[in-house]
């Protein structure tokens, strides 16, 4: 088993390939001011799938239906898409919600969830990294309040951190300390690949990522690694005393209604669940409940419904609760021409950050997008939002025996993207 670091065709180098390749794609706030929190929240709770619609008073997956009706030109055209590109694909389920200038486009799912169990759209599943986007911004928040600095150096929350008093808050959020990522360790993976139950600590991941020299001094080049993120939540906790999973609940998918997003500390999904299929270790076999302790710090693993999804690509595609500022912020922390390689860091692993194509704070950015594309242990999704359309657009996908390599989910996205934003492509190859 290799895995990737998690980034959009964009920002990576196309991995070499085996029969199944076993991929785990996890890339890379917030409680609002009160003005904000007033404004953005209602504006996104009041919708039919929201919290004030019709369901359960709490939103949960009765909310997150398909939707109900004739679709409309644009609906139906979307679906033809979504129906051929799970038959091309040769997908097992597939999940989507696509919303324009706030306005539900269509919601559905195709396919199964296990055999003979239809998949549905409030079905729950792993969402990864889109965890990061949440985290980036509750930082910005923080940074807004004036609680922290985005340049303040971390050895007072992390004093066993090595470089601790050159490493900051911005360079952990941003991809800029030199910390290589455990994720590509051929030792972790090894481990990883025969033990895919495996309760994994803390310590036990960054020992990986700390075995290696830095790949650069910090902040002077870009490159993925998990581990920032691993460091970046512990340095939160200690920050406002809070554990991760309630900081953001508070200050982020509460205040949003995304109530069916959440932490989990054990490899259990809430019900009802998308289970998912994988050839990562060269057998097809089940991996719904593979262990993710791996994929973060605790506190962060989480799972999520394709109606959720779509409302945090809005929220963050649009910074729904970040001043003009932060949210400008959060597009480029200062990583846009970094990365390139050197001497001591491949072009590979230093990629270079183009205005084009580049991460800002938990959030990638390519062609005017904002995305995460989660993809590891048979899930794959993608979030994707277009400012200058208000076009979002949530996509969830598993796997068949026959499936290729590679995020269905993205191919999906921008199959979609193409057809509603053809001059503004989503430009991920996957």
């Amino acid at each position: 088993m290799r895995p990737t670091p998690f980034l959009p065709g964009a920002l990576r180098k196309r991995p070499r390939t085996r029969s199944r390749s076993r991929r785990a794609l996890l890339c890379a706030a917030l409680l609002a001011v009160t003005v904000q929190t007033a404004v953005a929240g209602p504006a996104l709770a009041g919708r039919p799938d929201g919290p004030g619609g019709p369901g359960r008073p709490g939103g949960g997956p009765r909310d997150c239906v398909a939707t109900r009706g004739p679709l409309g030109e644009q609906g139906d055209r979307v679906m033809d898409i979504a129906r051929r590109a799970k038959d091309e694909l040769k997908l097992n389920a597939l999940q989507l919600k696509v919303t324009l200038d706030g306005r539900e486009v269509v919601t559905d799912a195709l396919g199964e969830s296990m055999t003979g169990v239809p998949a549905e759209p409030g079905m729950h599943f792993r969402a990864g990294s889109v965890a990061f986007a949440h985290i980036g911004n509750v930082l910005l928040q923080l940074v807004q309040e004036r609680k922290v600095s985005l340049d303040d150096t971390v050895e007072r929350w992390l004093p066993d951190l090595r470089d601790n008093d050159k490493i900051t808050l911005r360079m952990l959020a941003g991809n800029t300390t030199g910390i290589h990522d455990y994720v590509t360790d051929p030792a972790f993976d090894a481990v990883l690949e025969k033990h895919p139950f495996r309760q994994w600590t803390t310590d036990e991941l960054l020992g990986y990522a700390f075995s290696h020299p830095a790949w650069y001094p910090p902040g002077t080049s870009w490159s993925y690694s998990h581990a920032n993120y691993v460091l970046l939540e512990a340095a939160l906790e200690k920050i406002t005393g809070t554990r991760i999973d309630e900081l953001v609940k508070k200050r982020f998918t509460g205040p949003l209604g995304m109530h069916n997003t959440r932490n989990n500390f054990t490899p259990d999904i809430p019900e009802p669940v998308l289970h998912a299929f994988t050839s990562d270790r060269g057998l097809y076999e089940e991996s719904t409940f593979w262990n993710p302790s791996w994929t973060t710090g605790p506190g962060a693993v989480i799972t999520t419904h394709i109606c959720d999804l779509a409302r945090s690509a809005e929220a963050v595609g649009r910074g729904a609760m970040l001043s003009p500022h932060s949210y400008r912020t959060l597009l480029n922390p200062g990583t846009v021409g970094l990365g390139g390689g050197t001497a001591t860091c491949p072009a590979s692993i230093c990629l270079k950050q183009t205005e084009q194509a580049h991460f800002g704070l938990g959030v990638i950015v390519v062609n005017g997008w904002l995305v995460q594309n989660p993809s590891f242990s048979g899930y794959a999704a993608i979030q994707a939002y277009l400012p200058s359309k208000r076009l979002a657009i949530a996509v969830s996908a598993t796997k068949t025996a026959e499936t290729a390599d590679g995020n269905m989910a993205e191919i999906v996205a921008q199959r979609i993207a193409a057809y509603l934003s053809p001059d503004v492509p989503l430009t991920i190859d996957g």
